[in-house]
């Protein structure tokens, strides 16, 4: 089975989705579309550790990220614990907090604390040595760039060993620049100057976009890692719809 992360830094154009519910079942559900990844917000909906833990489990063979709360040790290792293929880590500002990120999510003097019980080291079945070479071959890190002075210090924080993705988080740039839009210039000025560091510093550049048109323009920038809508959405639009269909 190709492996996530190496589809990611090949720079394949990954399209993903935001799951917003905490059930396995809707996990389930969409783990049998054609998307490449699933993303549990646990930074905006309601996932405790044990939702977390059942929504990968249904949702396996699919890779599934999960965006924290806050980009503690404590949370990453939660999730990858659980078996997430990755950790998308909200706010990060400045090379610190990157490197801080990045160390958490991989093993190592100070970094994710082992345990051998867990679903991603095979519940004891697994070797530790395989365990960990897997995790370091496998897990992917994902840093959100969703402040001005993340983006004032971007170079610094692509430059970071152990990232693999900067992920733009342009609804909260645009309310950080005071924006009315996320096509505020200010906004896709920003933007724009993530993408150009990814590209200088050998990272890989994700986003949330709106409008699926949009994934051409910012593909042509560098972009690679697309989520778009969730659950929500989809219910949302299929009831739309629905409702149209039958007028």
């Amino acid at each position: 089975m190709t492996v996530f992360r190496d589809r990611l830094l090949a720079g394949e154009c990954l399209i993903g989705t935001f799951v917003k519910t905490p059930s396995p079942i809707v996990a389930e559900v969409l783990a049998l579309s054609a998307l490449d990844c699933l993303c549990l917000d646990a930074e905006h909906a309601p996932f405790d550790r044990l939702a977390i833990d059942t929504a990968i489990a249904m949702a396996r063979p699919k890779p599934v990220l999960v965006r924290v709360p806050v980009a503690s040790s404590h949370h990453i290792l939660n999730a990858l614990d659980c078996g997430a293929t990755g950790v998308v880590a909200p706010h990060i500002c400045n090379a610190v907090e990157a490197a801080a990120f990045a160390r958490a999510a991989h093993y190592g003097a100070g970094g994710r604390g082992y345990a051998g019980s867990s679903r991603a080291a095979g519940y004891t079945t697994r070797a530790m040595a395989d365990h960990l070479e897997r995790s370091a071959a496998r897990t992917v890190t994902i840093a959100q760039i969703e402040d001005p002075e993340a983006v004032d210090d971007i170079d610094a924080i692509a430059a970071v060993e152990g990232i693999d993705t900067l992920f733009v988080g342009r609804a909260d740039l645009t309310v950080a620049y005071g924006a009315a839009s996320q096509d505020d210039p200010r906004v896709i000025a920003a933007v724009e100057r993530i993408c150009a560091a990814g590209l200088r510093h050998g990272r890989r550049v994700g986003m949330f976009v709106v409008r699926p048109g949009d994934v051409p323009f910012w593909r042509d920038r560098g972009a690679s890692l697309f989520l778009l809508g969730s659950d929500h959405t989809f219910l949302l639009d299929g009831a739309a719809r629905l409702i149209a269909a039958c007028q």
